[in-house]
């Protein structure tokens, strides 16, 4: 398989520059594995093993992640953020001003602003895939990941009719191999009933790992979510304190069209 693609730089500094606890009793030998990624010293001991292991994990996330890219030309084929300001600018989608306890970002979306008659469920992917691109640059989040918040109030049969078979194969890919960014936890609130019948499909095509971070809180919400994210962290119409949701949403606006050239440049049309 050949892949004419222009590979974002940060997943190539992750992957060249693994960095290995070494114990003192180890030493280095003059030796070195060479993979497809790049050449690896070795060490003697135990710890062997564990480079094996790592450089052939990375090289299957590579391969994911090279797959993922080329086989959704719908979503990562035009990284360009001004394409869909106008979406931008109903504020469905805002992140956190800080990162939560265990150092995690947290990506907040509101369906209700999603007019499906405007814009397309790739549409709603592809400012997904852009802010992931950003945000796995940040060595935090490499460490510690991403969260998201789903307000699933005004979820409608027009929204429904838009997660096609494909969309969901596509997104249960990038949840749970497709993409180098780990997902730590997804937190639904004020879901509807009809909701379920899409989320029943979603979870067919997930890990056990994924389906153990889903959180269903309901209509009451602010005591279950309040346990992951304190209400400093939260917007006001969630109960927070940490100013109005327009303030969130204004903050991932300017951080994604300050990275258009960053962004066109990875992208499969650039």
């Amino acid at each position: 398989i050949q892949f004419y693609i222009s590979l974002p730089s940060v997943l190539l500094r992750v992957l060249f520059s693994i960095e290995f606890p070494i114990e003192s009793k180890d030493k280095l030998t003059g030796k070195c594995y060479k993979s497809k990624l790049g050449t690896f010293r070795l060490l003697v001991g135990d710890i062997r093993l564990l480079l094996y292991m790592k450089l052939y994990i990375y090289e299957i996330m590579l391969l994911c992640y090279l797959i993922s890219i080329s086989e959704c030309p719908e979503i990562t084929g035009n990284l360009h953020p001004p394409s869909i300001l106008s979406l931008l600018q109903t504020h469905y989608i805002g992140i956190l001003k800080e990162r939560d306890p265990s150092g995690s970002r947290v990506v907040f979306y509101r369906i209700a602003q999603w007019d499906p008659q405007i814009f397309t469920a790739y549409d709603l992917f592809r400012v997904s895939i852009m802010l992931s691109e950003l945000i796995i640059r940040e060595p935090d989040t490499q460490r510690n990941g991403v969260k998201t918040i789903f307000d699933l109030q005004g979820w409608k049969f027009a929204h429904a009719f838009q997660i096609t078979p494909a969309v969901i194969r596509k997104i249960a890919f990038v949840l749970t191999d497709g993409f180098p960014l780990k997902v730590r936890g997804i937190h639904l609130i004020r879901e509807p009933l009809i909701f379920y019948h899409v989320f029943n499909l979603i979870k067919h095509f997930l890990s056990e790992k994924v389906k153990a971070r889903i959180h269903l809180h309901g209509n009451n919400f602010t005591h279950g979510l309040q346990r992951h994210f304190p209400a400093s962290l939260l917007p006001e119409e969630y109960n927070g304190e940490a100013g109005p949701f327009e303030e969130f949403s204004k903050g991932l606006i300017d951080l994604l069209m300050e990275s258009t050239d960053y962004l066109q440049s990875i992208s499969l049309l650039a």
